[in-house]
């Protein structure tokens, strides 16, 4: 019934189109239509897409997210007024397991995706579905972010080889240590100037939650756009911190978090180390589940999610950070 009722709010003959991305050109094929076609991976490809999709009524376009690869024609198409839904490889490729396509090229993937692109179009929720472009000012803060993300590991890489290396490489080690110190510190500047210029009022209320500094601040504006419009079990799904069941008929398996995004997880994970520690709201809240038996792995998952549930609400609310106000929520 759900299912029907979705379908005629779809055109009464969709087409469906999946689209897979790649550096130099993408794919795309049509539902139900056999062959694929090829087109370049810039703005000549993108209106040859956009010309060849004109006298079609068009339900559903599904890109795989590729790196960041897809953003641009994405963005492209909603600007000419088509549905697109950019999803996870990983979804994609058990979707096209499910479907049979057990090869894997890229003529395969567009016609999955096209087969995806129908399957979505009829969800009966259809939360999640469509894709929504971050504005400039995300954008911009996310390559930030995301930029001071991969220099970490790239020094403390470093600094691990400094520690067991022959001293013949200790200045050119240093050197680079040095670089990357440099790097970060004004990545960590130009953060918090373009944080100034565009989330204020938002960083303002979310520094004051104790646990939560300036980068992991950074980071939920950045990945995290949503917060706000969005019920606590959806951000919490989207973060990768809502515990999924495992049951099969009686049995009742452990629940455990999965998915999500990672760079959102792991950022709310160090925060929540903080919180149990300095923030009363969150380390009462742990100390409660560790005395009720919890491992400490599961209750500082909790406090994670605790935390995300927080930030959710003040963002929706527009309320800064009310000590007692959160310290009712379980």
């Amino acid at each position: 019934m759900t299912n029907a009722a979705s379908r005629k709010s779809l055109p009464s003959v969709a087409d469906f189109v999946g689209v897979d991305m790649a550096q130099q050109a993408f794919q795309w094929a049509l539902h139900g239509v056999s062959g694929t076609h090829t087109a370049p991976n810039d703005d000549s490809g993108f209106q040859a897409l956009l010309l060849a999709l004109r006298d079609r009524s068009i339900g559903l376009i599904v890109l795989e997210a590729t790196a960041g690869l897809e953003r641009a024609l994405a963005t492209y198409l909603l600007r000419h007024g088509l549905p697109v839904a950019v999803v996870n490889p990983r979804a994609a490729r058990e979707f096209a397991r499910g479907m049979g396509h057990l090869a894997k090229t890229d003529a395969i993937d567009a016609v999955a995706l096209a087969h995806l692109a129908q399957t979505l179009a009829a969800k009966a929720s259809q939360a999640g579905v469509a894709f929504a472009p971050p504005s400039a000012q995300v954008e911009a803060l996310q390559a930030l972010v995301a930029r001071r993300v991969q220099l970490l590991p790239m020094r403390t890489a470093e600094k691990n080889r400094l520690s067991g290396a022959v001293r013949v490489l200790h200045n050119s080690i240093t050197a680079v240590i040095k670089t990357l110190d440099k790097q970060i510190a004004k990545l960590d500047r130009d953060i918090d100037q373009h944080i100034k210029r565009h989330f204020h009022d938002q960083a303002r209320r979310l520094q004051a939650i104790k646990g939560l500094g300036p980068i992991p601040c950074a980071t939920l504006l950045a990945f995290m756009p949503e917060l706000g419009t969005l019920n606590s079990a959806r951000a919490a799904k989207l973060a990768g911190l809502a515990p999924l069941n495992q049951d099969s008929g009686k049995q009742r398996g452990q629940r455990h978090i999965w998915g999500g995004r990672s760079i959102v997880r792991s950022t709310l994970h160090r925060a929540a180390l903080s919180a149990v520690r300095y923030n009363p709201v969150l380390k009462a809240f742990y100390d409660r589940l560790i005395c009720a038996g919890k491992p400490k792995k599961v209750a500082l998952t909790a406090c994670a999610h605790k935390l995300l549930r927080i930030v959710n609400a003040m963002a929706r609310t527009g309320q800064p950070w009310n000590e007692k106000l959160h310290t009712i929520t379980p």
